[in-house]
């Protein structure tokens, strides 16, 4: 499938696989960046994608961003298939959960990207659903 992409700033890599396994591409962010100790910060991550209307995007941290001491705010960013303008910059918004400022240089891989296939669904709203209860939230227990 090909997917539409602008790049902010041509200097930098566009994303790819870096591995033959991987299901994700890692960004970069565009411009250094300083977070300042328990703050937030919004990196632009120096794209901006179309892709196909049946198809949308999940941003998630990289696996080794923590190591930074950064987080995602809010776990993994949804982008939907009409959030594809040319100024619609991918941004990373990340918490620096240390005691000291984070200094992100540019070209910095933050974050990944994988895009995914989905169907609309529509509700029918019913009484009674077919399946037997669990038992709650954690009912599986913990080993």
């Amino acid at each position: 499938m090909k997917v539409k992409i602008k790049r902010f700033d041509k200097e930098l890599p566009l994303p790819v696989y870096k591995t033959d396994g991987a299901v994700c591409m890692d960004l970069c962010v565009r411009e250094e960046h300083l977070i300042v100790a328990k703050g937030i910060g919004y990196l632009p991550l120096n794209i901006a994608i179309e892709v196909p209307q049946g198809y949308f995007t999940i941003l998630a941290a990289r696996s080794s961003t923590h190591k930074m001491g950064l987080m995602p705010i809010n776990g993994i960013g949804m982008i939907d298939s009409d959030y594809k303008g040319d100024n619609d910059e991918l941004l990373f918004a990340a918490y620096n959960f240390t005691d000291k400022d984070v200094l992100i240089e540019k070209g910095t891989r933050v974050a990944q990207l994988v895009v995914l296939k989905y169907d609309k669904i529509e509700f029918e709203e019913v009484e009674h659903l077919e399946s037997t209860d669990r038992g709650g939230f954690g009912s599986t227990g913990k080993k």
